[in-house]
């Protein structure tokens, strides 16, 4: 890829057209090469002149290829090096918290078809409508635009355990504005995704936080809830606790202190287990961890409530 982009980078030389780029890349390619020092007959016969134009013509088509070539590549690395730098303010724009500059770079790339853009452009969307600032009208329109985006990038690269998660998170966030039956349909294909996302990438600690989310969503399953499965669908989901438990430290292995949201859930699902003592050194934790976000301020205000309530 360096090499590549020090072709592109480097200047052409002051009056080098296409003249000199011809001639570097017919000798370059063998294509009709002229031997030094031969010298021509005084007279041609005319089957050698119309040999000799054939001859001409015939390098000249090979040039074309050559250089269709030649800027094809070109045209192609400097695309790679646009997705780079876009990738690369993006991930920075991430990193400082910097959701509506985020989004606003990201949308004016709606129309890649380059996955590594599209999942991030979903996870914007997602990220900017969960602002408190956002609107109920405009959230219910970014959710639903952001589920698109990560549709096609899924379509693009199903070999990217972030497109995978991601396409997760959109597909359960449309959730709330569907009905049950939906909710619940949808709910095999999210953890689908979730273990793919794991399968591909087993270090990933989000995609196995989310899963445990998956799973302590589902062993909290309200009764009537539970009725309306098991009337709906002949093996509806299900999962418990202990299931859910296993997930969130997995995921805290994977990346200890990664998320303020995972040692929450680690707590309450201690208290799920009647494990007070446990519940309250996961909540002690919680209380520690620096709020960067406004979840993690949410965090830490339901953190508050816990302790004492339990006191």
């Amino acid at each position: 890829m360096a090499a590549a982009a020090a072709i592109i980078s480097r200047p052409l030389r002051r009056g080098a057209g296409w003249p000199w780029a011809a001639k570097r890349l017919l000798s370059q390619s063998g294509c009709g090469s002229v031997r030094r020092g031969c010298r021509r007959p005084a007279q041609v016969s005319g089957k050698s002149t119309l040999f000799r134009r054939g001859l001409a013509l015939s390098a000249v088509s090979c040039l074309g290829y050559e250089v269709y070539n030649f800027i094809s590549h070109s045209a192609v690395v400097h695309a790679s090096i646009k997705v780079e730098e876009i990738l690369e303010q993006a991930d920075y724009l991430y990193g400082s918290g910097e959701t509506q500059k985020l989004y606003q770079l990201l949308i004016q790339h709606k129309t890649s078809e380059d996955a590594e853009i599209l999942w991030r452009l979903a996870r914007a969307s997602r990220d900017l409508a969960q602002l408190s600032s956002t609107s109920a009208e405009e959230k219910k329109q970014l959710i639903y635009e952001a589920l698109e985006y990560a549709k096609k990038a899924l379509e693009k690269n199903e070999s990217s355990f972030a497109v995978h998660k991601w396409y997760a998170i959109c597909l359960s966030d449309i959730g709330d504005y569907k009905g049950i039956k939906t909710k619940i349909a949808n709910a095999y294909i999210i953890k689908e995704h979730f273990q793919k996302a794991i399968e591909l990438n087993p270090k990933d600690a989000t995609s196995i936080h989310l899963m445990g989310i998956w799973c302590y969503s589902f062993a909290e399953m309200p009764w009537y809830q539970s009725k309306i499965a098991a009337m709906l669908f002949e093996t509806p989901p299900s999962s418990t606790y202990e299931e859910a438990l296993s997930y969130f430290h997995m995921a805290e292995e994977a990346d200890p202190n990664f998320y303020s949201k995972n040692l929450l859930l680690l707590a309450k699902t201690y208290l799920k287990l009647n494990n007070k003592k446990m519940a309250l050194l996961w909540l002690t934790k919680a209380r520690d961890y620096p709020a960067h976000t406004e979840e993690d301020k949410e965090v830490q205000k339901e953190v508050m409530e816990l302790l004492n309530s339990i006191r």
